[in-house]
């Protein structure tokens, strides 16, 4: 029978483990925000208390003038297969910019680039609905942007995500964006003039079955993962495939939160 990834990186040394793990660092590069690099080795997200598509259909009707800010590459976006003429996007990413303008732009999707939540290049008061899934935003900005009833749906990273795993690998590293709870985030919106429709917060479990696949996504999250690499983290690297070695899985925990907003 063959051996699987897991089974194979068990019976390997530090020296071959380290050549496997800087492969995967070298390789660590992204288009859109397609994890298929790492699909079938890691998992994450699969058991919410929410379904964020579900929720964002829920709100959205075939005439509704649609803003999917920090669209990333349009994947999400697409997969709702909302009238092209009625939809409109913004990526401030460059990479990820070019890809909408190839991707979005023929279909007649309203593309345009920005890496600013608080200066949205579209006039006040023009859309029904805006998504933002893991994205930057700015309440006041939105609050702009939307017409009367007008509805904000996000999904976002919360301040404590892959804590356990960053303080395996990088102890003592500072969370890079504090605020981003749903305590915090709810007095915003309010602040803004939004009523809360619907807000909720989880953890849940984030596994990885072999150490590679570690490695790549935290050079991808760099902003979680500040200055990793291969040969700073090797310590707490041999410490997590000890782990695989012992459970077959190592496992972190993540943080989301949910909040649907009304003008």
């Amino acid at each position: 029978m063959m051996k699987t990834y897991r089974e194979e990186t068990v019976m390997m040394n530090k020296k071959e483990l380290t050549s496997i793990w800087k492969k995967e660092e070298e390789a660590a590069h992204i288009h859109g925000w397609d994890f298929s690099h790492i699909r079938g080795r890691y998992e994450e997200e699969h058991d919410l208390p929410w379904n964020y598509e579900s929720i964002v259909k829920q709100y959205l009707h075939p005439d509704s003038n649609l803003l999917d800010y920090d669209t990333g590459g349009g994947e999400f976006l697409l997969s709702l297969n909302h009238p092209y003429s009625k939809t409109s996007a913004t990526e401030g990413y460059p990479p990820n910019v070019q890809l909408c303008r190839e991707k979005l732009l023929p279909l007649g999707i309203d593309f345009k680039e920005c890496n600013n939540p608080s200066n949205i290049p579209f006039a006040s008061e023009v859309f029904h609905i805006i998504i933002n899934r893991h994205g930057n935003f700015c309440a006041n900005e939105l609050y702009r942007l939307l017409k009367k009833d007008g509805i904000f749906i996000t999904e976002q990273v919360g301040s404590d995500n892959d804590r356990d795993l960053v303080e395996q690998v990088l102890p003592g590293t500072k969370k890079p964006f504090p605020h981003l709870n749903l305590t915090k985030q709810r007095d915003v919106f309010e602040k803004a003039g939004f009523h809360i429709l619907c807000a909720e917060e989880a953890y849940r479990p984030i596994k990885f079955y072999d150490v590679a696949a570690f490695v790549w996504f935290a050079r991808i999250i760099e902003w979680e993962f500040p200055g990793f690499s291969v040969d700073r983290c090797l310590d707490g690297l041999l410490h997590m495939q000890k782990s695989i070695e012992d459970n077959g899985v190592i496992e972190g925990t993540i943080h989301r939160y949910l909040i649907v907003a009304k003008k």
